[in-house]
């Protein structure tokens, strides 16, 4: 049987996490999976939350970290997969924006890909999100020279033994990790499938990060992204 991890980072969100943990633990037992749900750093009830809903769901792991932003947090859960023999590693997000019914249809194109990521068609988080996205794409094309569609999508299935042989590649800091592993495996040719999904809007909180924060990673990243596709050349 195929062992799956499902990979949740999450910082301060004590008003979404356990209806995130409700809605996808029933993935979690339907596919024999273990749901990690990584905490980084948070400075409010998350960790306490978490810690009530482990007592109840034995399929779930929370691990706490010092804070170091999403792409640390998603990464730590990858190793940690991949050090426990995950065959297949599925991240989503703590914010409640994803919808677990939409998961089977990528765990039934497992097989067949490298890594199956949602193409977020139908978007409800507002327009300044979907031009982030618009740029990151842009930026993505003119560092790496490839077309991605949507290269920062919280809802992935990854195949264990792919992501093991070029995470070693992300350095442990890096906020856009995910951004990161999709050019990857497209400058590396492997097999990736798009499928479309919804994106509701962020289910209670806010967000960490501000239009100001973005520009700031963003001009960073295109540094990194610079430096990557040189060693990927």
């Amino acid at each position: 049987m195929d062992k799956l991890y499902i990979v949740i980072p999450a910082y301060n969100e004590e008003e979404n996490i356990e209806n995130v943990v409700n809605q996808w633990y029933p993935i979690a037992e339907e596919y024999g999976a273990q749901m990690l749900v990584i905490n980084d750093g948070s400075k409010d009830r998350t960790a306490e939350i978490l810690r009530e809903c482990e007592k109840r769901c034995p399929l779930l792991t929370a691990l706490s970290k010092r804070n170091g932003g999403h792409g640390a947090a998603v990464l730590y859960g990858y190793h940690y997969a991949l050090e426990h023999h995950a065959d297949y590693i599925f991240q989503t997000d703590s914010d409640g924006q994803t919808d677990p019914a939409e998961f089977p249809a990528f765990w039934e194109e497992r097989k067949n890909y490298d890594m199956v990521i949602g193409n977020r068609k139908h978007r409800e988080d507002g327009v300044s999100r979907v031009f982030v996205t618009r740029v990151l794409r842009a930026t993505i094309k003119s560092c790496f020279h490839v077309s991605i569609p949507d290269a920062n999508t919280p809802y992935r299935l990854m195949r264990a033994d792919t992501l093991r042989k070029y995470i070693f590649l992300i350095p442990q800091d890096f906020h856009l990790t995910n951004v990161l592993i999709s050019a990857i495996f497209a400058k590396k040719c492997c097999k990736v499938k798009y499928l479309p999904i919804t994106f509701k809007p962020r289910q209670g909180g806010t967000n960490s990060l501000n239009m100001k924060k973005i520009c700031k990673l963003g001009m960073q990243s295109v540094k990194e992204f610079q430096k990557m596709n040189r060693i990927l050349q």
